[in-house]
């Protein structure tokens, strides 16, 4: 029997948005953000990292660097009692640097195909998921895959809520002020 889940952005979501995060030592806790992990941990529901991480294609990290960032994410929240289920990225961009990566996928948010292989890795029904992000592509992702959507307005949040069309608007189910109030909001609807 499948399982619902619930997918979250990484940066501006989970950890402190700083551009691009190219340094282990540069991964900071959004305030709660452990703590609203564990709480849906603790209801033994998957929890799974989607990101986007143009900046391997961009020359700025490789993929060894984006592993110790991620091992520093696990850490982090293993220190305060929370774990991922799944951690999956896309190191692509239309514009990259490096032709290995320079092109367009369909991992790529708002593309699906990284809730897709978490989904069939995890058995996942995506149609009973949620998507928490900061960003426009997390909603639109969240659509695309048929999972509900919540915004936050941490990281990039609040100015992309501001730019996003009335069309976009009335697709997202729920706008919260950060990771916390958005488990919160999913964990009332379980």
């Amino acid at each position: 029997m499948k399982k619902r889940a619930v997918f979250l952005d990484r940066d501006g979501t989970i950890n402190r948005e700083v551009g691009y995060l190219d340094d282990p030592d540069r991964l900071v806790l959004l305030p709660g953000a452990a703590r609203a992990i564990r709480r849906i941990n603790e209801q033994s529901i998957p929890v799974v990292v989607i990101t986007n991480q143009s900046g391997i294609a961009r020359g700025y990290f490789g993929e060894e660097r984006m592993e110790a960032i991620h091992d520093r994410l696990r850490e982090k929240l293993k220190n305060e009692g929370a774990h991922l289920d799944g951690i999956y990225f896309c190191p692509h961009h239309p514009e990259g640097k490096l032709p290995e990566y320079a092109k367009s996928c369909a991992c790529r948010k708002p593309g699906t195909a990284l809730v897709e292989k978490a989904a069939e890795d995890l058995g996942i029904d995506l149609k009973a998921s949620f998507m928490v992000g900061d960003h426009v592509k997390d909603m639109e992702l969240a659509g695309n895959a048929g999972m509900t959507s919540i915004m936050v307005m941490t990281g990039h949040g609040r100015e992309q809520w501001e730019k996003a069309g009335d069309d976009l608007r009335v697709r997202v189910a729920h706008v919260a002020d950060n990771l916390n109030a958005a488990v919160a909001w999913i964990l009332n609807r379980i």
